[in-house]
């Protein structure tokens, strides 16, 4: 019996990792091509209710097909004289025999110059929308070789600045994969030290990886989910920090369970018995955390949801199947060259847990004599820290702003605004019915934030197009689209025309903006209740106690609130950015409680198996000696895996990798390691109302 015993457990770790081979065998093709079924533009995320997404659903009933207006601006240092002007007015059609630009009448229009002589402009529609990058491209080139020095030409507009960012998210791909592979690897060295175990974990975790790409990309391919360049990088990142989170966990125990037994298969099968349940209900929290993005309104959140919790899913997957049978096959060398000896006892039962040596065994003692000083000096400190939530601008940012770096489209929209209205080349369009189309256009030209505004004319005979009754108004602002003044005049258009016209739809770039910035803040509302309460629940199921997920609930909200606070802070006094997407605060909070909550129940589980076995007070401390070393080691490695998202030079990202990275340190290495067990310490078995632990456990 022990000898087919003994068979099945090295037939299992065999079979385990061709599985996951033959996982690897079929994503691993398709794991650069997640860009061929990403979209990354806002209107596709709106509800179907907004405005802004019922004129983009109608706009091809008066344009050709749903066109992106790109800006082409030549600039000079001297008033533009008639045989340079004669010269570019050439460039209409090179422009206009480029493919991907709108053939015909219409396609482009231009030179037109600006009043102060400076400039000259050319709208040009671009209809090759999935060809973007190369026609824009193609539009520099032209513009590049005609120009006459010491002129500069710039192409911007819509088109121009979405080809910019499409570049930005070039990176996602390749190298934030790498770098945030090196940067875990690099720690895992320095935490291990060991040349074998890092490269098991960063294989589990880059298999995790392959097996959720997999499914992501059909999903995304059979518009199942809606994929864009934030959910994509946000995957890799957390795929490979929870990867790398649970498996630290389970070679924890691993290590431990070594040290009590000679086979290499008693100690596994120990070691994962003990680790499945915390790394599972962690799993969980953030799985159903992330899955309460379906609620949201948003399609960019909504689609978030579904990536996110497959990742965690196929990082849970791994590090229970793939990375213990590599820890079977390996055994002690997967330590080397500091591998774990025997004790020379085989221990039928769990040893006695005793303290770690070092700052494991020096803070429980002074969170023993010092615990409610502890808990209340942090409490204050966090609560002062949280007050910089006041100075968080997540209203909002332009599609300029949102790019980091280098942009020549964000130079030529900068240079265009100095020459002609800054909302030239992203007009916003205002749908309505013919028969009171001329009031309609009287309020849009009266308000102070519109510089033009046209009904649409057939570019042949000048006559109206009329589609279903109604016409398009195309109204220029006088600022930027998708920025604060732009998005004000929309709403004052709006409202105006509520008691006029209320058929009347008002869309564009611009209203796509503010539907965006007030969807996600509605979602906010919505969803951090519901994040709470699911979370709630599964640590009651986990803990069998009220009042300890009651604790870690308002440990990690505290967290949450000053991690936002002091970043806040941090990017409007230091780092000077422009606001934030009003989706920050609401990924920022899913990140950071759904994984800030996973250090807890780490943690907790540990203490109440210690509070069995010694008491409540003693287990809170063994708890924290025994999973400090490697709590704190996974946070560090989360917290450089997320911070890894700096390399694309995309707005949301950083500052999602500031807030999340930061944050999960101040979970970590303060919340964790000190608050948490304080207040435990002194609540004392209350801790555990209103399990058996409570009414009949040691203090």
């Amino acid at each position: 019996m022990k000898s087919k015993t003994n068979k099945l457990l090295i037939i299992i770790p065999i079979i385990l990792i061709f599985i996951w081979l033959g996982i690897g065998g079929v994503g691993g093709p398709i794991f650069g091509k997640l860009s061929d079924v990403s979209s990354n533009d806002q209107a596709n995320f709106l509800p179907a209710s907004a405005d802004s997404t019922k004129v983009q659903n109608q706009i091809t009933n008066f344009l050709p097909s749903k066109n992106v207006p790109a800006v082409i601006v030549i600039a000079s240092n001297n008033k533009i004289r008639p045989a340079h002007f004669v010269h570019y007015a050439q460039l209409k059609e090179k422009y206009s025999s480029i493919n991907g630009v709108q053939p015909g009448a219409g396609g482009v229009i231009g030179p037109i110059p600006s009043k102060d002589g400076l400039a000259l402009e050319y709208l040009v529609q671009v209809v090759n929308a999935n060809n973007l990058a190369n026609v824009i491209n193609d539009l520099k080139t032209t513009t590049n070789n005609s120009l006459i020095s010491p002129d500069q030409g710039y192409v911007t507009g819509p088109a121009g600045l979405a080809a910019d960012l499409f570049n930005a998210f070039k990176g996602i791909d390749g190298i934030l994969l790498y770098v945030a592979v090196g940067t875990v690897f690099f720690i895992l060295l320095l935490v291990y030290r060991s040349l074998i175990l890092p490269f098991l974990v960063l294989i589990g975790a880059m298999f995790a990886l392959t097996g959720a790409i997999l499914v992501v990309y059909y999903l995304a391919k059979n518009n199942v989910i809606k994929l864009n360049g934030q959910s994509q990088g946000i995957l890799s990142i957390l795929v490979i920090g929870a990867s790398t989170d649970y498996s630290l966990l389970l070679i924890s125990r691993y290590r431990e369970a070594l040290d009590h037994h000679k086979s290499k298969y008693n100690a596994i099968v120990r070691a994962w018995k003990r680790a499945f349940e915390p790394i599972l209900a962690s799993a969980a929290t953030v799985i159903l955390a992330l899955l309460c993005l379906l609620f949201s309104d948003l399609n960019s959140n909504k689609g978030l949801g579904p990536v996110a919790a497959i990742g965690i899913a196929f990082s849970f997957l791994s590090a229970m199947t793939l990375l213990p049978a590599f820890l079977v096959l390996f055994g002690r060398k997967s330590f080397w060259p500091f591998q774990p000896k025997f004790d020379g006892k085989e221990e039928l039962k769990e040893p006695a847990t005793e303290y770690k040596k070092g700052i494991w065994t020096y803070i429980p003692n002074f969170i023993e004599k010092k615990y409610r000083l502890i808990w209340i000096f942090l409490l204050i400190i966090l609560i002062i820290s949280s007050l910089g939530l006041f100075q968080l601008k997540a209203s909002g940012i332009t599609i300029a702003q949102s790019i980091l770096g280098k942009s020549s489209a964000v130079t030529g929209q900068n240079v265009a605004s100095e020459h002609f209205p800054a909302g030239a080349g992203s007009p916003t369009e205002i749908i309505t019915p013919l028969s009171s189309s001329d009031k309609v256009l009287d309020i849009v030209k009266a308000n102070n934030g519109v510089s033009s505004a046209v009904i649409y004319a057939n570019p042949i005979n000048g006559s109206p197009v009329v589609s279903n009754g109604n016409v398009l108004i195309n109204a220029t602002f006088n600022s930027v689209s998708s920025s604060a003044q732009a998005n004000n005049t929309v709403l004052a258009i709006r409202n105006r025309l509520k008691t006029i016209e209320p058929n009347a739809l008002v869309g564009g770039v611009t209203a796509v903006s503010l539907d965006t910035n007030r969807t996600a803040q509605s979602d906010l509302r919505k969803i951090v209740p519901i994040v709470l309460v699911v979370i709630f629940i599964i640590l009651m199921l986990l803990l069998r106690s009220v009042m300890a997920p009651f604790l870690l609930v308002l440990s990690v909200i505290v967290s949450f609130a000053a991690s936002l606070g002091l970043s806040a802070l941090v990017f409007n006094h230091i780092l000077k950015f422009p606001g934030s997407d009003a989706s920050v605060p609401l990924f920022g909070f899913i990140f950071l409680v759904a994984l800030g909550i996973d250090y807890n129940i780490f943690l907790m589980s540990r203490v109440r198996e210690e509070s069995l076995k010694t008491g409540t007070k003693k287990g809170i401390l063994l708890g924290l000696s025994v999973t400090g070393g490697v709590i704190t080691s996974a946070g560090i490695v989360l917290a450089a895996t997320f911070a890894s998202l700096i390399v694309i030079p995309i707005l949301f990202l950083a500052q999602i990798a500031f807030i999340v990275a930061f944050g999960v340190l101040v979970d970590t290495v303060i919340v964790r390691s000190f608050l948490v067990p304080s207040a435990s310490y002194d609540i004392g078995k209350l801790i555990w109302w209103p399990s058996k632990l409570w009414s009949k456990g040691k203090k």
